[in-house]
């Protein structure tokens, strides 16, 4: 692994355990093994080496999105998938979702030490609104009012409807985090929360619940 890598992860690491502003660029270097002096070859500072792994973070995150045709940037893009999705479908894609977001070393410790500073760091409580709420609100309250639109889901706010969707979700990753040994319990909440929203407000179903 190449030094500059190297520097990233255990900085990371340490920014995961201990938080942001914690953590020293002295720390850093010897968490990798080499002086700090060294270290300024590869970042000019601290801020440097947390704005390259906020974008590798990104680069991982997204990849792993798009391949499951999760475009947080564009739920235009995800329109035809969601309008033919079954519930067993769906459920398949949010657990592999959370999964990953629970077992990527890299997008964990992101994740960890983003929760950590929102509340030491008004600036990274921003991003971490941005990043972990807004993004994903944003998303699905655009994908849900183009769903009602094409007569798939029912008539509703769609804002509300993305709220729905997205806050058990949220706080069942924040459990899988705090509780790793209840995570496949917590997994089973989620799969039943997917389906009930899918059976309450997709258009295949009637009012009671049923199919029509």
């Amino acid at each position: 692994m190449r030094t500059k890598e190297r520097i990233l992860r255990e900085a990371l690491r340490l920014f995961s355990q201990k938080g942001y502003d914690a953590v020293s660029v002295e720390q850093i270097a010897d968490a990798v093994g080499i002086k700090a002096p060294s270290l300024y070859k590869h970042y000019k500072s601290k801020q440097d080496i947390f704005d390259a792994i906020f974008e590798e973070t990104a680069k991982r995150y997204g990849a792993f999105t798009d391949s499951i045709s999760v475009h947080l940037g564009d739920s235009g893009q995800d329109l035809q998938v969601f309008s033919a999705i079954t519930a067993d479908a769906l459920v398949e894609k949010v657990c592999s979702l959370i999964s990953y977001s629970l077992h990527d070393e890299f997008v964990s410790q992101f994740r960890r030490m983003m929760t950590i500073e929102q509340f030491r760091s008004p600036e990274l409580s921003a991003l971490y609104s941005q990043r972990y709420v807004e993004q994903i609100q944003n998303y699905h309250k655009g994908l849900f009012q183009r769903m009602i639109a094409a007569g798939v889901m029912r008539n509703a706010d769609p804002g509300l409807l993305a709220m729905m969707y997205d806050c058990p979700i949220l706080v069942l990753l924040g459990e899988c985090d705090r509780h790793p040994e209840k995570e496949q319990e917590i997994m089973n909440v989620l799969e039943k929360h997917v389906r009930l929203f899918y059976q309450t407000f997709h258009a295949e179903f009637t009012e009671g619940g049923g199919e029509k």
